[in-house]
Formats: structure tokens, C-alpha cells, sequence
């Protein structure tokens, strides 16, 4: 089998093409215009990086079985109408894992916060029993080799399912490829604001999600959200609803936070739905530290009476942000917290959607907000200023800044003896090494 992927730099689909390049009898191309680390050494290592960046339609011959088209390219991307003037069959990321996966047992995690987190547990657990499976998840997990695997023998594949586009062809979201037969959704909160514009709308593709499901599925749904009671309520009569709440029992865990007991219990209803009992659940979750960038320790230091400690979180989005700030606070509830965040995502940086980040930081002693006003022009937004974000989070102790070098300076000023240090973003901070950072913030003062 030769498949060529369109925009193969992705995060996913670079993922995805050495998955597909590890199969016996497949051949991968690929195609990109900017490929950026870890992609780039990633695709070089598995000898998959293009020689050139660009699009080139000679690429696309008629001995091609199929093409894999990213997001990041466009509708009139040259390779894709090349394919499609030869007939050449094209997938979307999420169709072709549909495809490879479709005689196995799907599950698949949705929700506006936490998809990465419960689809790493369930991983974890799994691959701790010697269950195997393929997967996608959002984020390196410990122990995993890359965020993508497919095989011709496992029984089982777990998903995170993402509510976004599926590509440039298909603008239905990518998890309604998926027809779980078993699916957690972990809570709606508003996100994606150019995909849905209003509220109902992105509360619609949820309700799709569920009743996408195969015949005679289960879905796992958070309790308290009244949007995920609702489409419990409205489900076919053949899918089986499992509520769930924050787990309140005692097990040692490396990870913390009310919204991490959340994820806890969503994966261990879905690992039972497959034979794995509660307690071989627990015992095996102990050990598991968390996905990259989801409240991952960069450093702590506690000596002499003096606790520092630092995190990094992918948190962007209001809910995320929320909870991780509250997850932090509750831990180190005799530490100063300092919090940190990056507007740097398309819904964030929309005025309409600023005022949904109100009270978001209100739990941090110190909380900084930074955003690259050239990331607004190049996204071809409504200009917002520092004086806006500062009124939609509506909390005294936030402040905005504009440029990194000033937030650096922000940062450099503040005493982290006794403090918690909490950096959040999907971005980097415009270049910003935030782990290093972190540790030159607070073990060098």
C-alpha cells in the first residue's frame, strides 16, 4: 500500500504517517510547506521528512492507494486536486482511523476539557494489564513511543475524539468519524468560536457524537453538566447511560486536582465496560504521573522552609484554564500562586469570546495574561488591546502584557520563596523555553 499525506508536519499526522509506515507493505510520502521540532526531527529519524517544503503535485501518481489530508492545507492545495483529477481515494485524519480500526472495539473520549488526560489513563492502565491496543491520543504519555498507533491484532482502539473540523473538505466535527462503543464525554464548555459561532451550535455536535454511537453502546457522562444531562436524556433507546461524578475514594495518585477525579472515574467506567474490575483499575493508575503538558512538574525545590514548585499546562481554553488554576491552588494552599497564561488560540484572541474568561485566574495571588497582538493580524481578527482582556477576566490581580520580553521582566521581578509557579499555553510564549525558564525563575533567585 502507497499513501502519500498532505501536510503530513501536523501534530497528529506526523503521528499518524510513522504508525501507517510502521505497518508491513506500506509505503508513506508526504508533503508539507513548514514542518517545526518535534515533527521535524520526529519525521527525520523515521525517515519520512520531504526533501523540500511545498506542495507538489508530481508527488501525486496514479500508483498512489491513497492520500491522507491534514488541516493545515487548503481546499485549492495543488496535491489534493491532483488527486482528486486521478480519483485517487482521500481520507480525512480521523476517516482513515475510522477505516483501520472499524472491526475493533472503539473507545472514545469526548468533551470540551480532559480528553487527553482520560484517554492517557485508560492507555495506561491497559497497556499496564498487557491489554493491547491501537490508539490517538492528543499528547506523549509515558511509556507510549509516539501519540499514534495502528496494528492488525489488537482488539481494542482508544481515541481522543476532538470536536474540530475533520479537514478542509469535511467540515463535520473529526469525532463523528469515530461510532464509538463506548464514549465518555467529560463536560461542555463553550469553545472554537469560528467552527460554532453560537453556543447551541457547539452543544449540537456533542449530542451528534452521542447518538453516532454503534448499536447498543455505552456513554460515560459527567453528572453535574446540564448540557451532557440533557443528551443523556435524549439518547436512543439502545445506548446504555453511565453517569459519573469526581471520585471519592482513597488511592495513592501522582496526579491531583477535582477535575483530575473526574478523569479518574470516567476511565475506570470505561476500562470496566471491557472486563478490567474497579480495584485492578486503581491498583494500576497509581503509578501513572499524567500526559505531557497536562499539569506536568518542571521542578520543585523544599528545603530550610522554602517550597517552590513549578507546572506547565496546555490549559487555553476558559474551563481549562479554571480548573487547572483551581487544581494548582487546591494543592499548595500555603503557597503563594503565581499563574501564567498565553492567549494564543483563534477562539481566544475574539473579542466576542473574551468575556468568557471572566473569574478564570480569580484564585491565583498573581496571574499574568500575554498575547501577541501580530498572532490577532495574522489571524485576520478584531484588534483587542491589553485593557480588554484585563476587563473580561475581571479580576484585580490580573495583568496583560503584549510583549514577551516585558512579561519576562514581569516575572523576573516577583519573589518565588514559598510560591507555586503555574505557566499555561497551547503556544510557546512566541519561542519562550518555558521549562527552562521556569527553573531559572524559581531555583536561581
Amino acid at each position: 500500500m502507497r499513501i502519500h499525506f498532505i501536510a503530513i508536519g501536523g501534530a497528529a499526522m506526523h503521528n499518524l504517517a510513522m504508525a501507517v509506515a510502521g505497518k508491513a507493505g506500506y509505503v508513506v510520502t508526504g508533503s508539507d510547506d513548514e514542518i517545526f521540532d518535534p515533527a521535524l526531527t520526529h519525521l527525520r529519524q523515521a525517515g519520512l521528512l520531504p526533501e523540500q517544503m511545498g506542495w507538489f503535485p508530481e508527488k501525486i501518481t496514479r500508483d498512489l492507494d491513497a492520500v491522507i489530508l491534514g488541516m493545515h492545507a487548503r481546499e485549492d492545495n495543488p496535491e489534493l486536486q491532483r488527486a482528486k483529477e486521478l480519483g485517487i481515494r482521500i481520507y480525512s485524519f480521523p476517516e482513515y482511523l475510522y477505516e483501520q480500526t472499524r472491526n475493533k472495539t472503539r473507545i472514545v473520549v469526548g468533551g470540551s476539557h480532559g480528553k487527553t488526560t482520560t484517554t492517557a489513563m485508560i492507555l495506561y492502565v491497559l497497556q499496564r494489564l498487557g491489554i493491547e491496543a491501537d490508539y490517538m491520543v492528543g499528547a506523549q504519555i509515558e511509556g507510549f513511543e509516539r501519540m499514534v498507533r495502528l496494528s492488525d491484532t489488537a482488539q481494542y482502539a482508544v481515541f481522543e475524539g476532538d470536536e474540530y473540523l475533520t479537514s478542509p473538505l469535511d467540515h463535520r466535527s473529526k469525532f463523528l468519524w469515530y461510532h464509538p462503543h463506548i464514549a465518555i464525554l467529560t463536560g461542555i464548555a463553550w469553545d472554537h468560536i469560528n467552527v460554532f459561532p453560537t453556543f447551541d451550535q457547539y452543544v449540537d455536535t456533542f449530542r451528534l457524537f452521542a447518538n453516532s454511537m454503534e448499536e447498543c453502546g455505552s456513554l460515560i457522562y459527567f453528572e453535574e453538566d446540564p448540557q451532557l444531562q440533557s443528551i443523556a436524556e435524549t439518547l436512543r433507546a439502545d445506548i446504555h447511560a453511565l453517569p459519573y461524578n469526581a471520585y471519592q475514594g482513597e488511592v495513592e495518585m501522582q496526579v491531583f486536582g477535582r477535575h483530575n477525579m473526574q478523569n479518574l472515574q470516567a476511565a475506570c467506567l470505561a476500562c470496566q465496560q471491557i472486563g478490567v474490575s474497579a480495584d485492578t483499575f486503581y491498583r494500576e493508575i497509581a503509578s501513572f504521573t499524567g500526559a505531557s503538558n497536562r499539569l506536568e512538574k518542571i521542578c520543585e525545590q523544599n528545603s530550610n522552609g522554602d517550597h517552590r514548585v513549578a507546572y506547565k499546562d496546555f490549559a487555553h481554553s476558559p474551563s481549562k484554564l479554571k480548573a487547572t488554576v483551581q487544581a494548582v491552588r487546591e494543592r499548595y494552599k500555603d503557597l503563594q500562586l503565581i499563574a501564567c497564561m498565553e492567549l494564543h488560540t483563534f477562539s481566544s484572541l475574539m473579542a466576542d469570546f473574551l468575556p468568557q474568561y471572566k473569574d478564570c485566574m480569580a484564585q491565583a495571588d498573581k496571574a499574568f495574561v500575554y498575547f501577541n497582538p501580530k498572532v490577532i493580524e495574522h489571524k485576520r481578527l478584531t484588534p483587542i488591546d491589553a485593557n480588554d482582556v484585563k476587563q473580561a477576566f475581571g479580576t484585580d490581580n490580573v495583568e496583560v502584557f503584549t510583549d514577551r520580553d516585558m512579561l519576562l521582566q514581569r516575572l523576573e521581578e516577583q519573589h518565588y520563596s514559598n510560591t507555586a509557579l503555574l505557566m499555561m499555553s497551547s503556544g510557546t510564549f512566541d519561542g519562550l523555553d518555558i521549562k527552562q525558564t521556569a527553573q531559572q525563575l524559581l531555583l536561581n533567585q
